[in-house]
């Protein structure tokens, strides 16, 4: 039986407000996916020195980022909107500094939600900051009356999307207001909702296996057939250890 990979975690950090101490936590949704799909998720603290999260990442085999709250634009030259509800600092942090670690590593990657931003913001690209106010025409993107809003995936042929999806009417989770605008460079778009929403990128370089999708595959309101995504995600980075195994053979 191959070993099992071990796929790191950021989580979600709230910072003390009395009565309450500061503390971490991370929906069941990420680690349950990554369990079924065989890897064992390890969830990592917001770290605050280089040299430990070198460590950690030394042990790992990949790495999925998850959702959250907005990345606060003015870290990226911009202003911020009324609408940003930024992330807490400490993890905002925490996450830039690990993404380039990882992306300085060519370690496997998966950003879902805001990670999925993050990956793009870190690797070059930019934001749209309001979906309603910078794409006016757009289909509604989020709506906090229903968690389990759903819109329309379009995907490309050929496309790690496309493996997962197939033919036929997609439709996956939306719960965002904030969106890809110029794609970093090194990546593709590989889905859309109908509007031209980007939806899914992924890496165009040999030399890494990395992806995003702003949809939720972990969330309740995912279908089995989002769930493929951590399989195609695990998948992927069994494939690319055996590659460095090989290497270093």
């Amino acid at each position: 039986m191959a070993v099992k990979p071990l796929i790191g975690l950021n989580a979600e950090y709230r910072a003390a407000k009395q009565p309450s101490a500061a503390y971490s936590y991370l929906s069941a949704g990420y680690y349950d996916c990554l369990i079924k799909a065989g890897a064992v998720p390890i969830i990592l603290p917001p770290l605050g020195d280089r040299n430990d999260m070198a460590r950690v990442l030394d042990l790992l085999d990949g790495m999925v980022f998850i959702g959250g709250a907005d990345l606060d634009p003015r870290r990226d030259g911009w202003m911020l909107h009324p609408s940003v509800r930024p992330m807490e600092r400490r993890r905002e942090e925490f996450d830039r500094l690990l993404m380039k670690m990882v992306a300085a590593r060519r370690m496997p990657v998966y950003g879902i939600g805001v990670g999925m931003q993050l990956l793009n913001v870190v690797m070059g690209g930019n934001l749209f900051l309001h979906i309603p106010e910078d794409l006016p025409r757009a289909l509604p993107h989020y709506d906090p009356t229903d968690p389990f809003h759903r819109h329309a995936l379009v995907v490309v042929r050929g496309s790690l999307m496309d493996r997962v999806y197939g033919e036929g009417e997609i439709r996956v989770n939306s719960m965002h207001h904030m969106a890809i605008d110029e794609v970093a460079p090194g990546f593709a778009v590989t889905a859309r909702s109908p509007d031209g929403v980007i939806e899914a990128i992924e890496s165009t370089r040999s030399d890494w296996f990395a992806i995003g999708t702003q949809f939720h595959p972990e969330a309740p309101s995912a279908t089995a057939l989002d769930f493929r995504i951590f399989e195609e995600f695990v998948e992927g980075v069994l494939r690319f250890k055996a590659e460095e195994m090989r290497m270093v053979a």
